[in-house]
């Protein structure tokens, strides 16, 4: 019997990169993406879209509207003023979510909205679990949503779990302890997932008090085992070994989001100017960084990998 000759690692991937580009269609976005050095992907309000931005120039390089991808006519309203963006699955894709009520994974290549569903209760969050279903944190709905992501049934027929939590405003996936945190009003929770693709669902394994009240951010910070928690008064970072809070050298009170990325980039801040919206992001100490007129951003994080949550070179992948 012949033997098939194996294909040189190198020739396997310019391969499997091919077939990818061949299949997304125009992959010019995906290398401008990633040929970006500094870059910030931004939950963008005055147009109701995710846009990621070169800094400092401002030249926007990527954008996505609901209303010209292919979400049904009648959804485009659950993607009204988007509270978040996390770019995942090695920067090739953004995991998104809306005030409206609505959750999508859009794939950077095509702008293709892969999955999207509906939330609801002013949707302030969006997390993929480790086998690719999302869960989502809801604020005046009081909850978390976890979705079996069902590319093929979506947005109606998709299993979905609530789970109730005070004031949802975050979910963030740790992947060396195997939970969720979720930063709720003036409590910590951390859930163990139970890996079940149908009929995902979590449950609840400690809960602790906050300092403060109305948690809002939760974030990693990059290159450490930490995580960025802001409330109404504070920045802090928190080490979820511990599980101990200490006060960040960040400007204080009323962030929205904060974002680090390693030497050579400051660690930045969106901190509301009018309302709950700017139009500018600013660094650890006040300093503006990137402005755009007319624009209302809620948050902005930079494009980075983001190793707290997701394996190095984590690809797309869905369970059947």
């Amino acid at each position: 019997m012949k033997k098939r000759r194996s294909l040189p690692a190198a020739l396997f991937c310019l391969l499997a990169i091919g077939a990818t580009a061949q299949n997304n269609g125009n992959n010019q976005d995906t290398l401008a993406v990633a040929a970006c050095k500094k870059c910030l992907v931004i939950a963008e309000q005055s147009q109701h879209r995710i846009v990621i931005a070169e800094v400092p120039s401002g030249r926007v390089i990527w954008e996505w509207k609901p209303e010209s991808s292919n979400v049904q006519p009648a959804h485009v309203k659950w993607f009204s003023n988007p509270s978040d963006a996390k770019m995942v699955y090695n920067n090739g894709y953004v995991l998104m979510n809306a005030s409206g009520g609505g959750v999508a994974l859009i794939r950077v290549a095509d702008k293709k909205t892969i999955f999207y569903a509906y939330v609801g209760g002013n949707t302030h969050s969006a997390e993929l679990l480790p086998d690719g279903n999302i869960v989502s944190a809801s604020s005046t709905g009081n909850y978390l949503m976890v979705f079996k992501t069902d590319t093929l049934h979506y947005p109606g027929d998709v299993y979905t779990k609530k789970i109730p939590i005070d004031f949802g405003h975050n979910v963030v996936w740790d992947a060396k302890q195997q939970r969720l945190w979720s930063a709720a009003r003036e409590h910590m929770h951390s859930f163990r997932y139970n890996f079940n693709c149908n009929a995902p669902d979590l449950v609840q394994d400690t809960v602790f008090s906050l300092p403060g009240t109305e948690a809002h951010d939760l974030f990693p910070v990059y290159g450490e085992n930490s995580l960025w928690l802001t409330n109404t008064t504070n920045v802090y970072k928190f080490d979820p070994v511990t599980l101990k809070l200490t006060q960040a050298d960040v400007v204080q009170a009323n962030i929205k989001s904060v974002s680090s990325a390693g030497n050579g980039f400051p660690t930045i801040v969106a901190r509301p100017k009018v309302s709950w919206w700017t139009d500018e992001v600013i660094d650890a100490k006040g300093k503006r960084l990137f402005i755009r007129k007319g624009w209302k951003i809620y948050k902005a994080r930079w494009v980075v990998p983001n190793t707290f949550s997701y394996p190095a070179g984590d690809q797309m992948h869905l369970c059947r």
